[in-house]
């Protein structure tokens, strides 16, 4: 009989995590005409002043700004723009590594988005298929294809929702009852012991102690060869929010290389312990 493989799940913020700055930088904002420090002076001003939802004013703001651009926002204009963001050192090449090296070893990894940035633009990416599932802010579009309103915004404290649904294997989000039902730790398809979160910054603080406190792997990165960046990632693990602080770095060998791939290991044995010991109750 072949051996079952054991769930693990590695969640990803984007912005800052897989790839450099916010995924609108890259050719949205040049292409309505606003520089990104503008643009987000301008989003941080009526956060405050209308007390919002910082993601839903940014994405409001897109389109208003497009459309005052002339900037068509169909749902293949977003994903155009996905294709031109570069994305960090050995990215590209690391899904397909981690999860054959989880599979050697009877781990079945599969791969998550939690991010505030753009669905539409990510879908562009040359890693989108890589993800079993991506949880990230999405427009709603109307029969055209066009992008009227904010569907879903995915901010700093919403983004746990979507470990509990990984957690629960609870995907559908228009169904609140499968996430928010109480089910054993032992019953849950991929324990949070068996998680790994991986992100860069303030809005990714709640996704870092949830599953560091639940027993799984909280690991902050920063942007490589950056005066400070280092230094700020830094405060995360002397706050006691992460397990360690490495650089955005994905190739092979590499830090969070090596990191990663021994929490395989880790999850690989304490999965074949608890296996043996449910062998021996029987």
């Amino acid at each position: 009989m072949p051996r079952k493989h054991i769930p693990m799940a590695i969640a990803y913020d984007f912005d800052g995590t897989l790839a450099s700055g916010n995924m609108q930088e890259h050719q949205f904002l040049p292409d309505i005409g606003i520089t990104a420090d503008k643009f987000w002076a301008e989003v941080k001003n009526l956060t405050k002043v209308h007390q919002a939802d910082e993601v839903l004013i940014y994405m409001n703001l897109m389109l208003r700004k497009a459309s005052a651009s002339g900037v068509p926002v169909r749902r293949e204009d977003f994903k155009a723009r996905g294709g031109t963001i570069e994305l960090f050192r050995g990215v590209t090449e690391w899904f397909d590594r981690i999860t054959e090296y989880g599979r050697l070893r009877g781990v079945h990894i599969d791969h998550y988005l939690v991010s505030s940035g753009n669905e539409e633009i990510f879908a562009g990416t040359p890693i989108a298929s890589k993800f079993a599932k991506v949880y990230a802010s999405k427009f709603y579009f109307d029969e055209n294809g066009v992008a009227v309103w904010p569907a879903l915004a995915v901010n700093y404290t919403t983004k746990t929702q979507y470990l509990f649904r990984i957690n629960k294997n609870a995907h559908d989000l228009s169904d609140s009852s499968e996430v928010n039902k109480f089910v054993e730790k032992r019953d849950r398809p991929v324990p949070f012991e068996n998680m790994v979160y991986i992100g860069d910054g303030s809005t990714d603080i709640p996704c870092f102690r949830l599953i560091k406190e639940q027993g799984g792997l909280s690991v902050a990165v920063y942007k490589p060869h950056t005066k400070g960046a280092r230094d700020k990632a830094a405060q995360y693990l002397k706050d006691g929010r992460v397990h360690c602080v490495v650089p955005a770095d994905y190739s092979d060998g590499d830090e969070i290389d090596r990191i990663v791939k021994a929490y395989i290991d880790t999850v690989a044995a304490r999965g074949t312990l608890t296996g043996l010991m449910t062998e021996e109750e029987k």
